[in-house]
């Protein structure tokens, strides 16, 4: 189960990211703002979530459509005072429904720091994998005995890892500066910018949890 989880963030990605990173997958999700960027791309949500503070007009609409219903698209609306993020919550709405399914976000790093890192902390406590699609970059985030094999066209490219845990134990292969069971630590800088360069490029997480991304240029 591939489930794909669109948020709001203030600087949308393309409709081609979009509709790339919904290739595939068995359910959309809408965190609010997200289900405009969903309809600018001519994608349909399957489920919204949030408390519409921040949907455009024209989705809040489709929202009170589906509300009054009952469908297409399911809603899960929230109080808007709360203790815990429109994405917080959706991904326990993903998590009632497709629970283990790979998650795939997209529109959630754009615009602000504070609401990247929100977006980032609410997927590292997501139980399955996590892939992470925008404009300038794929990613992954990696839990111990987890690893990501690049693509063939990452050649190249400019790749990064952080370490999103106390310590984490990191194998790279087929990149200038290769690591055999590295251990490192909470936001250590040693993963970044690295280049893309030999065969079967691949970053192994051994133990912790590390945040990894594949940049575009």
């Amino acid at each position: 189960m591939r489930v794909l989880v669109v948020g709001g963030s203030p600087e949308v990605a393309a409709v081609e990211t979009i509709r790339r990173a919904a290739h595939g997958c068995d359910a959309v999700v809408a965190v609010d703002a997200g289900l405009d960027a969903l309809r600018s791309a001519g994608v349909e949500a399957d489920l919204f979530c949030g408390d519409a503070d921040s949907v455009g007009p024209a989705g809040a609409a489709a929202v009170r459509a589906a509300e009054r219903t009952g469908g297409p698209m399911e809603v899960e609306r929230y109080r808007p005072h709360k203790d815990y993020s429109d994405l917080n919550l959706a991904l326990d709405a993903v998590a009632r429904r497709w629970p283990g399914a790979t998650v795939c976000g997209t529109c959630l790093s754009g615009g602000r720091p504070d609401h990247f890192l929100e977006a980032l902390g609410c997927l590292l406590t997501w139980e399955g994998p996590v892939e992470l699609v925008e404009d300038a970059f794929c990613g992954r985030i990696l839990k111990g005995g987890e690893a990501w094999h690049l693509p063939p066209e990452a050649s190249g490219r400019t790749f990064s890892f952080i370490p999103v845990a106390p310590a984490a134990e990191v194998s790279i292969a087929g990149m200038r500066w290769e690591l055999d069971h590295r251990r490192c630590t909470l936001l250590e800088d040693l993963g970044i910018s690295n280049v893309v360069e030999g065969e079967a490029p691949q970053i192994s997480c051994h133990e912790g949890t590390i945040a990894c991304w594949l940049f575009t240029k």
